[in-house]
Formats: structure tokens, sequence, C-alpha cells
């Protein structure tokens, strides 16, 4: 789920409130596979670059998972 969440954003260029929602939720519920912390990784770049733009204001506050927070 999450990487399709990840390439609509990519391929839209905006990351809407309710992916970001969805994102959370799946991250919450520990529901996300290894290669879902790399997407998460691309997604979080692609935003800090301005390559995706968020629907919501503020800063990008996903809970990432320790193994992906490190890598940042």
């Amino acid at each position: 789920m999450i990487r399709t969440l990840v390439n609509s954003a990519l391929k839209t260029g905006c990351l809407s409130v309710e992916s970001e929602g969805l994102m959370r939720q799946v991250l919450k519920m520990k529901a996300y596979r290894s290669s879902d912390l790399d997407e998460l990784g691309k997604l979080y770049q692609a935003v800090k670059a301005g390559v995706i733009q968020r629907e919501a204001s503020g800063i990008l506050q996903m809970p990432l998972p320790i193994a992906l927070s490190s890598q940042l």
C-alpha cells in the first residue's frame, strides 16, 4: 500500500492529506514491509527537494520507524 501511495505522489507531484493519513495508519499498525521503508525514504527526499508538494501544511511528521529514521 505504501508503495502505491508513494508512486501516486511521485506521479502527480502532490502528497494528499488522505495519503499521509493512510501511511501513518500502516506505520502505526506495523503493517509494512522493508521495501516500504525504502519507498518512504524516496518520498521524504522528494518532499524535501520540492519535487512533491504536500497538501498539509507544516513539517512532514510521519512516525517513521527507527530503521528509516536512521537512514535519513
